[in-house]
């Protein structure tokens, strides 16, 4: 398993009207071959946590020619400031459990 990190810095004023931008790019993430899923986690103050988990980083590199430039229409938008990348890497241990409450 692959993962990529970001923290995602939004405008909460624009992220508040976004849930069909957000639904789209999150339909179309999920339609990547090789997805898993993704956890984001609301640091606050329009900060996102965002960690994309892939099969392999061949797969993750392969969504971009499609998520790019889905990024740019549906994502940047909402932006504060420049996603900022954390970093790329082997998940080396997971114990993901489903969420039963949602």
């Amino acid at each position: 398993m692959h993962a990529v990190l970001r923290i995602n810095s939004f405008d909460p004023a624009k992220l508040a009207g976004a849930g069909e931008a957000l639904r789209e790019f999150d339909a179309l993430h999920a339609a990547q071959p090789g997805f898993l899923g993704t956890v984001t986690v609301d640091l606050g103050d329009g900060r996102h946590f965002v960690m994309n988990l892939w099969r392999s980083a061949e797969d993750a590199q392969a969504g971009l020619s499609v998520l790019g430039p889905a990024v740019g229409r549906l994502i940047a938008p909402l932006l504060a400031s420049p996603s900022e990348l954390i970093g790329t890497g082997t998940v080396i241990r997971s114990d993901l459990a489903p969420d039963e409450g949602h």
